[in-house]
């Protein structure tokens, strides 16, 4: 939300540096994100001036151009040339001096005032034009200013240009009270009241010279859904002559990002911005029946939006409708194609009402129309306000665009909404403050933010809280509201810190967490934090293995796209690596510890993850090695494989997967337990998400191993004081044999005294080997703790395992 300090400074007496502001708003819990100075026209029109044109005569060399002598308040007269027709002796004109810069109107880029000489003569400074100076579009001429405008004076002084500071404020989903300026300024005068003994408080707009000019367009209002619009209120203008807004409103407007259209809608946005009241307009000619009726209407009602796109309605989309039922505008989120006012628009109905939140949350998300409108209904506007509102637009109206008010307000609020009465203990508020305010100090800051205290005892105290702060409801809100005024930077930190003694459970999940973590960090791994939330687009359209059914959704009005909890983690990595890639980082191992969430049949299923990611090549570049060596399946394995030796885990099953996730990979398991999955991402998912190298993927189902650690303890040997032996065989061997085939006979047939097993070349030749054979080299280790090996012991080992793999794998030795 974009806020201006001049707009505050209309109903505030402030006179406090800009950025001493966004400070003070940062500390009552308004966090400014940004600080920007602003002006009205770029640059603000620095060196331009007001001159006085004392010669002008025609340029020697040039017949289009004029040389003159203008007096800018200096000693000595500018040198200007200037190709301006209309330019004459006698006026008084703007001047852009040598060194100021220019923003001319439709130029991209800067225009830099130099001395220079044009056709021959000398020229130090600009008789501007409208357009050249970034105020207008006119090029006709240079402008001629009224004779009484005085010499020297600055532009900026002359032309009433403003300087303003417009702080970006990053505003939270409770705050309903700030999402206007008048709100903001009334958070803020409270602070300055309490902490900087500003005595005025807000001036609020005076709408007590409102009056109704004639009844002749009376018209009918019926609300059939109270629960949806709890008020509806509204008056009829007429006379109204569309047209430009005046520059103090297009200042107002523009300075926070909103665009200017025509004075009747530039109100209503303007009092959305000041009051926090959103307003909507229909043009009277287009209302059938001259009746309004606030209703929801069929489910898939189709409905063009002023977007004009058409929409099928929801059964719980409360509409505006006309006499005739036909829908005019999606209640409180957005108006229809037909009903708007446009520069044919004479009389206007002013709808001004207080819509339920839930429904109007619902219906913006449902329909994905995030206006401004429905963001203030959805955080709940304040029910009294609505009235005040419209008085203080329809005031505008007659002053604007000539408008008479044409009517009596109508206000249906059959069951007005009262302020909350909450009960709160003085010592409550001080203990979960951490602050011993007096009482007297606890009633002074409700006082300033109009939150009055309608009950008073020894002890405790009833106060009335106003229908615009909408999250405050318990006593822990009201000591919220009061420390925010009083300064959290004013709490004192403690002396000293108190602590007890406790057990950590066994195993203890943070330290297994944090010994993960350390290893892969020292393995060059970078740990990432990524948000639980993600896209149902995902797996409707690139990841399909997940039904529908098992996606948990979420209504998430800040982030429209991020509508379900994540049902997995492969999608949170390649986010991360498609951010760093775009960076221009590509070589990356990533690790991640988190949930994924899925929708079981009676609950939602959490389940803890271990997620490692690598992609691009696997040492940084470096003019020691010269070749590019990429992270392939193996170094992914040999990780996974030290994270489960870290854990205790050994003797499990492996597994080959290929499926939607990996092209191929690795399934390690224990019967139908999955402990890990790892392999190379589908390049069509990579893809999809633009990544341009594969990616590496495991994933650790850590809930199920920490579940298991219990069962499995890391247990440590010494080292042996005895050789090893290393044994190689070269076997010739059907290519449907795996590696853990060999192991596993391997691991059989020497039991523990063979300490390593490994694939070291892989030779393949049919034509010397044979159709489908291929010939690995293996090499084996053997070690004995308690002796040297013989020669013998190591040859009767060596024996049977020949003749088990020419028995069972049906190799041939390679002697």
């Amino acid at each position: 939300m974009n806020v201006s300090l001049n707009w505050l400074k209309d109903y505030l007496d402030i006179d406090l540096d800009p950025v001493k502001v966004g400070e003070i708003l940062t500390e009552i819990g308004l966090e400014v994100e940004g600080e920007e100075q602003v002006e009205s026209i770029p640059g603000g029109l620095q060196g331009v001036v007001v001159g006085k044109v004392e010669e002008c005569g025609k340029h020697p060399n040039a017949d289009r151009l004029s040389v003159t002598k203008v007096n800018v308040g200096e000693e000595e007269l500018l040198n200007i040339v200037c190709g301006a027709p209309n330019v004459a002796k006698g006026q008084k004109v703007l001047v852009a001096t040598v060194g100021s810069v220019l923003y001319p109107t439709g130029s991209e880029d800067p225009l830099k005032i130099k001395k220079g000489k044009i056709r021959g003569e000398v020229s130090a400074g600009m008789i501007c034009a409208e357009d050249e100076l970034g105020i207008g579009t006119s090029h006709e001429g240079i402008m001629v200013l009224p004779e009484a405008a005085p010499i020297g004076q600055d532009a900026k002084t002359y032309l009433n240009i403003e300087t303003d500071y417009v702080y970006e404020i990053g505003l939270t989903p409770n705050r309903s009270d700030a999402t206007n300026h008048i709100g903001v300024a009334k958070d803020l005068a409270a602070a300055l009241k309490i902490n900087y003994n500003l005595k005025s408080g807000v001036k609020m707009p005076d709408v007590s010279g409102f009056q109704v000019d004639n009844t002749d367009h009376p018209l009918e209002v019926e609300v059939r859904n109270t629960e949806a619009c709890p008020r509806y209120a509204g008056v009829t203008i007429t006379n109204l002559k569309i047209g430009p807004s005046p520059d103090w409103l297009k200042n107002r407007l523009e300075v926070i990002g909103v665009r200017s259209i025509n004075n009747v809608v530039d109100t209503t946005n303007f009092i959305l911005h000041e009051l926090g009241q959103p307003l909507h307009a229909f043009d009277l000619s287009k209302i059938g029946g001259n009746k309004i009726i606030v209703d929801t209407l069929p489910k898939g009602t189709e409905f063009t939006t002023l977007d004009e796109v058409e929409r099928k309605l929801d059964a719980e989309d409360l509409m505006i409708c006309d006499g005739n039922e036909k829908g005019m505008c999606i209640g409180g989120v957005f108006g229809g194609i037909g009903t708007g006012v446009t520069d044919d628009t004479t009389a206007i109905f002013l709808e001004s009402a207080h819509f339920d939140a839930q429904y109007i949350r619902r219906t913006s998300m449902r329909h994905n129309l995030r206006t401004d409108a429905a963001k203030v209904f959805e955080k709940g506007s304040d029910p009294q306000v609505a009235i005040y509102a419209l008085k203080r637009a329809a005031m505008l109206l007659q002053e604007l665009a000539g408008g008479q008010v044409s009517s009596e307000i109508v206000d249906l609020y059959p069951e007005p909404i009262a302020p909350q009465r909450i009960e709160v203990s003085y010592q409550y508020i001080n203990d979960l403050i951490g602050v011993e305010m007096s009482h007297a100090e606890i009633r002074e800051i409700l006082e300033a933010m109009e939150m009055e205290v309608i009950e008073d005892g020894d002890t405790a105290f009833t106060v009335s809280v106003p229908t615009n702060k909408a999250d405050v409801l318990r006593p822990a809100d009201v000591a919220e509201e009061v420390l925010r005024i009083y300064g959290l930077n004013r709490v004192p930190m403690p002396g000293s810190i108190h602590t007890a003694v406790t057990v950590s459970p066994q195993p203890d999940p943070v330290m297994m967490r944090n010994k993960i973590s350390d290893y892969l960090a020292a393995n060059g791994f970078n740990e990432m934090m990524a948000v639980s939330l993600s896209q149902s687009k995902y797996y409707k359209e690139i990841l399909t293995n997940i039904p529908e059914q098992n996606l948990v959704y979420i209504n998430n009005t800040s982030n429209v796209h991020l509508d379900i909890m994540r049902p997995e983690m492969l999608f949170s990595g390649l986010e991360a690596i498609l951010h760093n890639q775009n960076y221009q980082t590509s070589d990356l191992k990533l690790f991640e510890l988190g949930r994924s969430y899925r929708q079981g049949e009676e609950k939602i299923i959490e389940t803890e993850h271990l997620s490692l990611f690598l992609t691009g090549e696997r040492f940084s570049e470096s003019w020691i090695d010269t070749g590019k060596a990429s992270t392939d399946f193996y170094t992914l394995k040999a990780y996974a494989k030290n994270v489960l030796s870290r854990l205790g885990y050994e003797g499990y099953q492996e597994t080959l997967i290929q499926d939607e996730v990996f092209t191929y990979g690795l399934q390690w398991h224990r019967g139908p337990q999955v402990l890990v999955e790892m392999g190379l991402v589908q390049p069509r998912i990579s893809k999809a998400m633009d990544i341009k190298n594969e990616v590496f993927y495991a994933v650790f189902n850590w809930s199920l191993l920490f579940k298991g650690l219990k069962k499995h303890k890391v247990q440590y040997t010494e080292i042996s004081k005895f050789p090893t032996v290393r044994r190689d065989l070269a076997l010739v061997i059907d290519r449907r044999v795996k590696f853990t085939d060999i192991e596993g006979i391997a691991r059989k047939v020497a039991k523990k005294l063979l300490k390593d097993i490994n694939l070291f070349d892989v030779y393949e030749n049919e034509e010397q080997l044979g159709e489908g054979k291929v010939s690995y080299a293996v090499s084996f280790v053997f070690e004995d703790p308690t002796k040297t090996l013989r020669d013998k012991d190591i040859d009767k080992v060596m024996n049977k395992l020949i003749k088990d793999y020419e028995g069972k794998l049906g190799a041939v030795i390679r002697r």
